[in-house]
């Protein structure tokens, strides 16, 4: 789905072959990717990329991945988890290195985009908080930090990427299997959301599904209306 972003679709761009410039593994089970994309269309954050991988015997798999830089980053960043029966995932995680080429296709996607001149409420559950990174990098670039509000939930700290970046932005963050400061081990609850809900912010929702489904319920409870809320899944094969 696109949506009209001043008059304007969302930018799109067709299949490249990028160089991989970085990989790091900050957590474990996944792998952060830097890629160099030539003659690349700048993406707005919210969007994603499409890697083709192709076999010897031609065949293919490909899987999207969310967009952790911000539009002015001169690389794109993607923060791949590691699934075991993930075509792609597995080849990204272990064995893709530094100078290696792939094919990728973006940017993609005009549903859940933030322009970054309006307020918003990031509700992200684990690797559903990579586009709020991108988003978070953006308003720190144009010092308009004070438009976010983040909330997100994980198992623990050790398995949130940008955990650190994310808790210096000020996000709040739940964790379901161990105690976060002075807040015990449970799940985002509507209390945890309702200091961060301001008039006129648009909420972006992104996990997997189940964590997609309950945390846009809470905000509906609330009384956000169902048109302020976006709601991007994922799941293995997505």
């Amino acid at each position: 789905m696109t949506d009209l972003l001043r008059g304007t679709a969302a930018p799109s761009g067709g299949w490249r072959t990028a160089t991989v410039a970085g990989v790091r593994r900050p957590i474990q089970r996944a792998v952060q990717l830097r890629l160099d994309v030539p003659d690349r269309v700048d993406h707005l954050p919210g969007q994603h990329y499409v890697v083709r991988l192709t076999a010897e015997d031609g065949y293919t798999a490909q899987r999207s991945y969310s967009v952790a830089s911000s539009p002015g980053d001169p690389l794109v960043e993607l923060f791949v988890e590691r699934l075991d029966d993930g075509e792609v995932s597995t080849y990204l995680a272990d064995v893709v290195e530094p100078g290696d080429q792939l094919e990728v296709r973006g940017p993609i996607g005009g549903w859940f985009v933030w322009e970054g001149e309006t307020p918003a409420l990031l509700v992200g559950g684990g690797f559903g908080v990579v586009p709020f990174v991108a988003m978070l990098r953006t308003a720190r670039e144009r010092g308009g930090l004070s438009l976010l509000r983040i909330a997100v939930s994980a198992r623990t700290l050790a398995a949130l990427p940008y955990a650190e970046e994310l808790a210096a932005a000020g996000a709040l963050l739940v964790t379901t299997r161990e105690a976060t400061g002075t807040r015990p081990a449970g799940r985002l609850t509507a209390a945890d959301l309702a200091p961060l809900r301001d008039p006129g912010q648009t909420a972006y929702v992104c996990g997997s599904a189940a964590f997609a489904e309950a945390a846009s319920q809470l905000l509906v409870d609330m009384g956000v209306p169902a048109p302020e809320i976006r709601i991007e899944r994922f799941g293995p094969s997505g």
